[in-house]
């Protein structure tokens, strides 16, 4: 029995991508085009697209069309991102490692090691941890501006984890969630994971634009508010004390929640207040230490409403049980003896010198960023193509990110971010002065 049409012409697409004849970057026919060229319905025309598109062969632009993907080009973040090649400096993903951190953890092993606590490590812990180490996270977040008891907090396995117990404790499938129209990759994942339906808010230089926000809690549910009101990721900005407070305002009104996500927070000076310190009824705040410590301390913290915490400690018991009580013991050491204070304080002056080196050689690139950010957002022109900028630094072993991962809207910006946290200073200087290059060769030509 022959194939439908459509599946011919997808095929043919797939082995002209596939072997090369049709590069990255190339501009197919449009809809209409492809229908008139190959004799079929539009409607047959656009099976064809969307079946490319689900392979990951090609990717639509609204506006622009729809154009051959590199496929040496990762199509996702995280865990649907390749890993990074040993051989390439890694500017994809933030990992920052301060000289001295390993001995910290010998040091704190001795002294857990040696303590007379050591047997109840062994058994279960409560699942939002135990009254001490939430006691050790409410006295951390102070200087951060939050003052709660430890009846709010939940320890999470890392940051991430927070926000999945947070979607599982209080949304639903076909839940609307507002979000910047970039946004974290993980919380992408989530959306997908749990069903959500994501409505991108357009951005303005500090944060999301909030009549935007307005018009859709006007016409759709908008359930969550998902923000990153200190240092987003990947743009970098803190909303100003009065769009903040607009924010609640606009969630009060409307009766949404809002999730505040603090996982780059630290990283900022005397910000504004959080949101969770100015509306604790409405908002769940998540952070953790593995941006401020290291990657590898999977410890979160979650603020909640007292009415939420019941829901959120089933999700931890559903998902982890409990976080691992030796990781927990080590991390609420560091926070009451001023070691994730001391380390949080080096890291802030550390990723300012990385944004210097990054001003430096990228000097005259439109870059958008923080002072004190370990990324930053490099535009490219309206007729750049960030998939082939990416695939050009692979050759020369450089992994970076394009937009998709970040994106929720229909419209993916031509953008890549530089993630500068996870290569030495003096490798980081030449490896963005060869970004630079490639930027200047590919895009700005």
């Amino acid at each position: 029995m022959a194939a439908p049409r459509y599946k011919t012409l997808v095929d043919a697409f797939a082995s002209d991508i596939r072997t090369g004849r049709l590069t990255a970057g190339v501009r197919l026919p449009t809809h209409r085009g492809l229908a008139a060229r190959e004799g079929i319905a539009l409607v047959t025309a656009t099976r064809v697209y969307a079946e490319l598109e689900a392979m990951g062969l090609v990717s639509r632009e609204q506006g622009r069309g729809t154009f051959v993907r590199d496929l040496a080009v990762p199509a996702g973040h995280g865990i649907d991102q390749q890993a990074v090649a040993t051989d390439a400096v890694d500017l994809n993903f933030n990992y920052p490692s301060l000289s001295g951190q390993a001995d910290l953890l010998r040091q704190a092993l001795r002294e857990v090691a040696t303590s007379g606590d050591l047997d109840s490590l062994l058994h279960y812990q409560p699942h939002r941890g135990r009254p001490q180490d939430r006691a050790s996270v409410a006295r951390h977040l102070r200087l951060r501006g939050i003052t709660t008891d430890a009846d709010r907090i939940l320890i999470a396995n890392g940051a991430q984890h927070g926000l999945a117990v947070t979607v599982m404790a209080t949304l639903g499938a076909g839940d609307v969630v507002a979000v910047d129209a970039l946004t974290y990759p993980g919380f992408k994942v989530l959306a997908h994971a749990f069903h959500l339906d994501l409505e991108p808010v357009p951005a303005t230089a500090d944060g999301p634009d909030l009549d935007a926000l307005e018009k859709l809690c006007a016409t759709r549910p908008v359930r969550a508010i998902y923000t990153m009101p200190t240092l987003h990721n990947p743009l970098g900005w803190v909303m100003p004390a009065t769009d903040r407070t607009r924010l609640i305002q606009i969630a009060r009104q409307h009766g949404s929640h809002i999730i505040e996500d603090a996982s780059y927070a630290y990283l900022v000076e005397d910000p504004p207040p959080p949101l969770v310190a100015t509306a604790p009824d409405i908002t769940v705040h998540v952070s953790g230490l593995s941006k401020s410590v290291a990657t590898g301390l999977r410890v979160g913290f979650v603020v909640a409403p007292p009415s939420a915490v019941p829901s959120l400690e089933r999700a931890i018991r559903a998902t982890t049980w409990n976080t691992p009580a030796l990781t927990t013991a080590i991390a609420c050491r560091w926070l009451d003896d001023g070691t994730v204070a001391h380390l949080e304080a080096r890291k802030r002056d550390d990723a300012r010198a990385r944004q210097s080196i990054a001003g430096q050689e990228l000097a005259g690139l439109p870059l958008i960023s923080h002072p004190s950010s370990y990324f930053t957002w490099l535009p490219l022109p309206d007729d750049a193509r960030a998939d082939r900028l990416t695939a050009a630094l692979a050759r020369r072993h450089i992994s970076v990110s394009t937009a998709e991962p970040f994106s929720t809207s229909t419209h993916t910006p031509q953008a890549i971010r530089l993630a500068l946290g996870s290569t030495d200073p003096d490798t980081l200087r030449s490896t963005l002065r060869t970004v630079r290059q490639a930027a200047v060769e590919d895009a700005y030509a």
